[in-house]
């Protein structure tokens, strides 16, 4: 099953709203992926900075951990918590230093995510619950991404909900399953792209991770895909600057699109869309198979 909910935001005054129309959106999705779920969310850069989000499992002191990574790091590192996870806001050559730290002085804690904007919390839970932990309908941004999980691949754990983030402010959400995503994490690690999930949408995202840095745009990465990847699938996709949709040829995950002047939505089920302001008067549409569909801010 699984449920996908996406929020691009044009209309700059509705930035406050993103994460209570996002958190909205996926409450609406919880029947399709009840044990685990996750959220990206697109917010303001510091200029000069970087983000690091971790998480930890639940009984570390996840504020005590992140500021003896600050201490350790230094340059004006600042810390926010949420729940059981850290943004870490630091020298963008630190970034690398910080997840050596990281390995070496918490093995139990993991990054999700790095970049400019990005911040990734997921957790395993009801994605009600997970949504209220993380107090995602207080965050304002320009766009988002959440996933409800009902996993069939691989363990119910946190790493292994999405989204998934592979590469510097780039992130992915899958519904459906990937067959050659055992040979793929073969290729991709000795690539020296890190994969730390048996999920194959981790793997997804890593092989537009390597087609990226191999010099493919986003669009002609997730053209790539339909040749490279095997199985079915709908992807949604965020950059820093832009979103994302794909879906595979035969295209039998459900999704559905509205757009206005406001915004762009992206659901599993229309009803995840009836939240959103206007959309009675919304373009409403069903994405084409094996057409990239995108946007981008300026």
């Amino acid at each position: 099953m699984c449920g996908i909910a996406g929020l691009f935001i044009k209309d700059p005054t509705l930035e406050p709203e993103l994460g209570r129309l996002l958190a909205q959106m996926t409450s609406s999705l919880c029947s399709r992926g009840p044990d685990s779920a996750g959220f990206a969310i697109y917010r303001d850069s510091t200029p000069g900075f970087s983000k690091l989000t971790f998480s930890a499992p639940e009984g570390t002191d996840i504020a005590e951990l992140a500021g003896r990574l600050a201490d350790a790091l230094g340059h004006g590192t600042r810390v926010a918590t949420r729940h059981t996870h850290a943004v870490v806001t630091l020298a963008p050559q630190d970034v690398a230093r910080a997840e050596d730290w990281l390995a070496a002085h918490a093995p139990q804690a993991t990054v999700m995510s790095a970049g400019n904007r990005l911040e990734i919390y997921k957790e395993v839970g009801y994605p009600d619950d997970v949504a209220k932990a993380f107090d995602i309908a207080e965050m304002a941004g320009t766009h988002g991404i959440s996933h409800t999980r009902m996993a069939t691949e691989s363990a119910v754990t946190t790493n292994g909900a999405h989204p998934f983030s592979t590469g510097a402010d780039q992130c992915l959400v899958h519904n459906g399953s990937i067959s050659n995503h055992s040979s793929l994490r073969r290729e991709l690690k000795r690539d020296g792209i890190t994969i730390r999930t048996e999920n194959d949408s981790e793997v997804a995202a890593a092989y537009l991770t390597k087609k990226m840095r191999d010099g493919e745009t986003l669009g002609e990465a997730l053209t790539s895909s339909l040749d490279d990847l095997d199985g079915f699938f709908t992807f949604v996709v965020g950059t820093e600057n832009g979103f994302s949709v794909l879906r595979d040829p035969i295209a039998c995950k459900p999704a559905v699109m509205a757009e206005t002047d406001r915004y762009v939505a992206f659901a599993s089920e229309f009803k995840s869309l009836t939240c959103l302001p206007d959309i009675a008067t919304a373009r409403v549409w069903e994405p084409k198979p094996a057409t990239v569909y995108f946007w981008e801010h300026a």
